[in-house]
């Protein structure tokens, strides 16, 4: 119990220095505007794939309808805090957005995570795109307008707090029995089921759970930027998300974590290239899924305990 708790001050230290560290950044001008730009983007970007890989890494369901759920949030801070543009309602968005996605999760996870492989995806995928046509016809989201000069309640210190709460969410999630029945459906559902855990009724947690996340993302997205459009969340959002999981590692928190943060150092240093970035950025990638197929860091995650805890934990599953 002392080894979980000095574990967990340990993580508390690390996100506390994180936070002082670019405060202390600001003040002395080495981190400039565009470069806390990028840290923002970095950090909304770890929100959304955290939740993914939730999804795709650990309850083993292959969705691509994150985007879908990140414009629920999007919108709905965008809506509301035009009529109520203070921290509360900011914050009174935030929890709307992740109800009305939750709701939207439940409708479609219940009829679609009885498929597996790519009918689960291609079922996602066309959730997210009912949610942005839906959406792009309503006369209260602005139509294919999109929405503007929305209320910038939302400061780097917000996103970074709240990347630090979904992940504390997410990885505690993972790590209890809830999200043990999860990954031992991944693994065997048949097995799973046949010693009494309920296989539809704990993948649509998880599926729930991450689109909650992808509500927070969507909503910190709209706030800092100020500006949205159904455009912003198409398939290739969602492919974008699925880049930063594959590349970190699927089922590794801590590689989301690396991929989201090289992915945006690549994408930062390579501004001033123009078109030819894009060309670049994406050979970058495939060098990269080349030599390192499994993902930046595989399965592996970074952990405080004890070496002899994390041998076993290996060795059983």
């Amino acid at each position: 119990m002392l080894k979980n708790l000095r574990s967990k001050l340990i993580w508390l230290a690390i996100m506390v220095n994180g936070f002082v560290l670019i405060n202390v950044g600001e003040l002395t001008g080495v981190i400039n505007t565009f470069i806390e730009n990028a840290l923002v983007t970095v950090g909304i970007n770890i929100i959304l794939a955290v939740g993914l890989n939730l999804i795709i890494g650990f309850s083993g369901q292959f969705s691509l309808g994150h985007a879908g759920f990140m414009a629920i949030g999007a919108y709905a801070t965008a809506i509301v805090t035009q009529n109520m543009a203070t921290p509360l309602g900011f914050y009174l968005a935030m929890a709307l957005g992740m109800m009305i996605a939750i709701v939207a999760a439940l409708i479609v996870g219940i009829p679609t995570l009885r498929l597996r492989g790519d009918y689960l995806a291609i079922a996602t995928m066309g959730a997210a795109e009912i949610i942005r046509v839906v959406i792009n016809n309503l006369k209260i989201t602005n139509g294919p307008a999109g929405m503007f000069n929305i209320p910038p309640l939302a400061s780097w210190p917000t996103v970074y707090v709240l990347m630090c709460v979904t992940t504390v969410v997410i990885v505690n999630f993972i790590h209890s029995r809830a999200g043990r029945a999860v990954m031992a459906i991944r693994d065997d559902d048949i097995a799973a089921e046949s010693i009494g855990i309920n296989p539809t009724k704990w993948k649509l947690a998880a599926f729930v759970l991450g689109a909650a996340t992808a509500a927070i993302g969507g909503s910190l997205h709209a706030s800092y930027l100020q500006t949205i459009a159904p455009g912003d969340f198409g398939i290739m959002n969602s492919i974008s998300l699925l880049i930063i999981v594959v590349l970190g590692g699927v089922g590794s928190m801590t590689g989301t974590f690396v991929a989201a943060i090289v992915l945006g150092i690549i994408d930062t240093a390579l501004q001033n290239f123009g078109t030819l970035r894009m060309v670049i950025y994406a050979l970058a990638l495939i060098l990269l899924m080349v030599f390192k197929p499994s993902g930046l860091l595989g399965h592996y995650e970074l952990s405080f305990g004890r070496k002899r805890r994390a041998r076993k934990e290996a060795a059983s599953s």
